[in-house]
């Protein structure tokens, strides 16, 4: 599958991929603090943004999404034997199965996906993302001018980003849209993730959660301390589960900490 991507910037390779619903673009608020030291490739998962989309009833949609990024890293990094990836969310996951498959040179994971061991985390996912999308299909024409007022756009994005009013009202409404039309979402929701797969010894990881995530509450984290013991993990206050604008500094700075 060939998946939309751009290239950034000079350096090692690092492969930026976006979480469950979003777009390459997420990335845009920490390209500055990258582009100076890195060769930065943001990706368009399958099914999301230019991509392909995924079939409709293709099981285990997650390995497809995996499989495909997978198979562009040779064309993502053509002039190195392993790429760095970072992820966010679903993108997180990914790159930690990379991570496993000793496809990359480091990973590091923003509140990455697959660590919700309760009925309660899962409910909790899929109540986020099904009021969310349906919240956004009932203000229709409404939208645009509801992500323009900074206390509205707080109240809508609150469970996304821990600083909500600094997300661009543009990129707020294309989100919103990229929600709405989402074709793979309810899938990854009730198919759940697997979790058999453990990152290869030799693989530097870094585990990042932010403590205000509300999508995946930050005491996850202790079930990727245990799957992961040689991962660096750490605890970014005052961040939400989709980081990037909440605090590009200190995103851009663990990247590239994480891929040093």
């Amino acid at each position: 599958m060939q998946l939309a991507y751009e290239v950034h910037g000079r350096g090692p390779t690092l492969v930026l991929v976006h979480g469950l619903t979003h777009r390459r673009q997420a990335w845009d608020p920490v390209l500055p603090e990258l582009v100076q030291r890195r060769r930065v490739v943001t990706v368009d998962l399958p099914g999301h943004g230019d991509s392909p989309l995924v079939p409709p009833g293709t099981k285990d949609v997650h390995r497809v999404i995996l499989d495909a990024v997978d198979g562009m890293l040779d064309e993502l990094a053509p002039d190195e034997a392993r790429p760095h990836v970072a992820g966010n969310s679903l993108g997180g996951w990914v790159a930690l199965q990379l991570a496993a498959r000793g496809r990359v040179a480091s990973a590091t994971a923003l509140s990455p996906a697959g660590f919700g061991t309760s009925r309660a985390d899962r409910l909790l996912t899929k109540v986020v993302f099904r009021g969310s999308r349906s919240l956004a299909r009932a203000n229709g024409e409404r939208l645009p001018a509801m992500l323009r007022n900074p206390l509205l756009r707080s109240v809508s994005l609150a469970p996304f980003f821990g600083k909500p009013w600094r997300v661009d009202p543009a990129a707020a409404l294309a989100d919103a849209h990229a929600l709405m039309s989402n074709g793979v979402v309810d899938q990854i929701l009730d198919q759940g993730f697997p979790d058999e797969d453990l990152t290869a010894p030799e693989v530097p990881v870094t585990i990042a959660w932010g403590r205000r995530d509300l999508l995946l509450p930050v005491h996850q984290v202790r079930a990727a301390r245990r799957r992961y013991p040689q991962a660096k993990v750490v605890v970014l206050p005052g961040l939400g589960h989709v980081p990037m604008s909440d605090d590009p500094v200190r995103v851009g700075m663990a990247l590239l900490a994480g891929s040093a």
